[in-house]
């Protein structure tokens, strides 16, 4: 047998999935976060999925993590003490950014500006210059550039950033200051941007590389740290990470390159929820990721996450390649408040977090969060993560009462009802950002809802989008350490290349893809993935010229070898731009960047499909419970989920409960089992029936 095991650290909790290879059995977990060191909370979930499992841990194969080491580290200002080299004459690159306020009108004046993560006292100019065609300007010279280096060694620096002018086409500067910078700054990290990030724009790709620097130091200590725990654990299997892109990286590169780590965890989930709905037969869905302090929204087409250029962390935004991920301030764990000013209701994006958390959890937590309007709506069961957590009722009443008392109504449950209205509507927001405003219809796809607590609130959000079938795969909170379990290593080459079409030919830009392709290829064989079980996919950002923003277009591996290669991306340029901005111009279009993912395989997992069990759910039936919906109490029934069979059909109102989530089944709707193991729910009618049939064959 071949043991793979996932791992996802949450706010809340941390998941972790034992899956068998062979059998495609599973074993899950639920333990609370140890925001402190979040490898305690790693391994106390590897002891208990393992026990349940009957297992040793030495015979886990393969460790799997999604990880928001990096994503804390910006968030909390724990980061390194940078220090930052730049091209003489560019010191205050972080400080001049790129003038961006944001909100409205005058919004600089009560815009408390962020602070650069590497100070200006501690960024230093070097004599040296190169052109933007890489040619020599101005040679280095040597003791200047060591006797900046000293001086930022005086200064205490904890990580070093090299980032010079056009060292996109030409990293011989960069790579000479670094070995200068190896012996006066000895065991210091150090970033180079010309690896980081190969591209043009010198403040990004410095943003950028300050950032991975930033953040190195930390993520180095944790995976050493996790990697030798597994190690004393006799778990000698490799340790690899989610990347933000939803591919894995080998721990130590993972250490090298930490800013593709930024949306490791929010990738886990959008991966794991395209292997299930593959499994129920739809490619086109949104995903509905609901934790305890926030929601990921993204977007899947044919199959495929869309892919973003840029990932944002707080008030950072660098440029790495991720899942095209959104996120609202808004959990189980968001504090609902009335402030006196408005005295209107609120929701988030403060939240109770895992300590004291939700004042449900009896853990001193006094605050009403939508945990607790759920628990006095009776949609939570007496506890959750399998018994880990025992929920108090009274206590919960008695924090959302506060929010009645406050804005004068009735009680608690009308209290408890608007705070869940008011929740729904900003997810509903966020996917409205990854649908609409980037072009589609939610009415178009499914939705695809996980997270321990996303299901609670899916059946709503699929009423609120039109995106039916609302799709609830099992094991939902535990989905992100399922994704990171089944997906693949990746490794990604890129370069920048100005060019109009008129200035390059077919062969030339072949050419320069391939070199790309054979450089990513060449690190992922290091890796253990053999070139022939590789498959690369390619990605070129084009513009028209006069234009100050170029837009990516995916590029099929079969067009590389047509004779009409710069026509084909022309062609889809046009159809993106159109599909995006409602015009085109006609502007000769440029070649920016190219840039190639080569991933390794997906694992082969086996699949369990449930049995037949007819269209009655009553052997699942655990006892019926009043819950308040549409404004009164209503009779819902129940149901234990490991108990249902394909093509049981649960009608509305109703609660399905499993160890690691609660799904919500509204009245005038229906959730059937596919043999996914899935629930498919969607509105009672044929017009909702046919959307869904449309769906599956589109």
């Amino acid at each position: 047998m071949r043991y793979r095991l996932g791992v996802d650290v949450g706010g809340t909790f941390t998941d972790v999935l034992l899956l068998e290879e062979t059998t495609g059995t599973t074993y899950r977990a639920k333990t609370p976060s140890t925001p402190a060191d979040q490898s305690v909370g790693v391994l106390n979930g590897i002891d208990k999925v393992c026990s349940k499992a009957g297992i040793e841990p030495s015979e886990i194969d393969q460790v799997l993590h999604g990880t928001t080491v990096a994503t804390n580290a910006i968030l909390q200002g724990r980061g390194a003490r940078v220090g930052l080299v730049t091209t003489d004459g560019f010191r205050q690159v972080l400080q001049i950014a790129r003038s961006y306020v944001p909100g409205g009108l005058a919004g600089w004046i009560i815009w408390p500006k962020p602070e650069p993560l590497a100070a200006l006292e501690n960024t230093v100019e070097v004599v040296g210059r190169l052109a933007a065609d890489g040619s020599e300007v101005t040679a280095l010279d040597e003791n200047q550039a060591r006797g900046q280096l000293r001086r930022l060694a005086g200064a205490g620096i904890e990580a070093l950033t090299i980032s010079l002018i056009n060292s996109y086409a030409n990293d011989a500067h960069e790579k000479k200051i670094a070995e200068w910078a190896a012996d006066e700054l000895p065991g210091i990290p150090i970033s180079i941007s010309s690896q980081v990030l190969p591209e043009m724009r010198e403040y990004e790709r410095t943003l950028t590389t300050v950032a991975n620097s930033y953040v190195q130091p930390e993520v180095s200590r944790y995976v050493r740290n996790l990697d030798n725990s597994l190690q004393d654990r006799g778990i000698k299997a490799p340790l690899s990470i989610l990347r933000s892109d939803g591919g894995l990286v080998q721990s130590a590169k993972a250490s090298e390159a930490p800013v593709s780590l930024l949306l490791s965890g929010p990738a886990g989930g959008v991966t794991g929820a395209v292997w299930f709905a593959e499994q129920a037969g739809f490619s086109d869905f949104l995903t509905f990721d609901m934790g305890g302090t926030s929601t990921d929204v993204a977007l899947v087409l044919g199959g495929q996450p869309r892919i973003g250029r840029e990932t944002k962390v707080g008030d950072l935004a660098v440029r790495a390649t991720s899942v095209d991920v959104r996120t609202v301030g808004a959990g189980g764990g968001s504090i609902a408040h009335v402030p006196e000013l408005t005295r209107a209701l609120r929701v988030g994006p403060q939240s109770a977090g895992a300590d004291p958390g939700p004042a449900a959890y009896g853990k001193g937590g006094t605050d009403p969060t939508v945990t607790d309007a759920n628990v006095v709506l009776g949609y939570l069961p007496a506890s959750l993560a399998g018994g880990e957590v025992d929920l108090d009722a009274d206590a919960s009443r008695t924090a959302v009462a506060t929010i009645a008392e406050a804005i004068g109504l009735a009680g608690p449950e009308e209290a408890a009802s608007g705070i869940v209205d008011i929740v729904n509507e900003n997810m509903f927001g966020a996917l409205r950002l990854v649908s609409v405003q980037q072009g589609y219809d939610p009415r178009d796809f499914a939705l695809v809802s996980f997270g321990g607590a996303g299901p609670l609130h899916a059946n709503a959000l699929g009423r609120l989008t039109g995106s039916w079938p609302v799709i609830v795969p099992p094991s939902p909170g535990v989905l992100c350490a399922y994704g990171d379990a089944t997906t693949c290593l990746r490794d990604e080459a890129a370069r920048t290349m100005v060019r109009a079409f008129s200035d390059i030919d077919d062969a030339e830009l072949r050419t320069a893809l391939a070199e790309l392709a054979d450089a990513a290829s060449e690190r992922l064989s290091s890796e253990g993935v053999p070139a022939d079980q590789q498959t690369a996919t390619y990605q070129v950002d084009l513009r028209y010229q006069g234009q100050g923003f170029e837009i990516p277009v995916d590029l099929d591996a079969s067009a590389l070898d047509s004779g009409e290669l710069l026509s084909t991306l022309g062609s889809a340029f046009d159809a993106e731009h159109q599909r995006l901005f409602s015009f085109l111009l006609k502007n000769e279009r440029e070649v920016i960047n190219l840039r190639v993912t080569v991933s390794g395989p997906r694992p082969e997992v086996a699949f369990q499909p449930l049995e037949d069990g007819g269209d009655d759910p009553s052997a699942a039936l655990i006892t019926t419970n009043d819950v308040w919906m549409d404004g009164q109490y209503a009779k819902a029934g129940i149901y234990d989920r490991s108990k249902l069979l394909v093509g049981n059909v649960v009608t509305g109102p109703a609660v399905i409960t499993e160890m690691d989530s609660t799904t919500l089944v509204l009245s005038g709707h229906t959730a059937t089992v596919h043999r996914s193991a899935c629930l498919l729910i969607n509105p009672v009618g044929t017009d909702d029936t046919h959307r869904t049939t449309r769906l599956q064959e589109s």
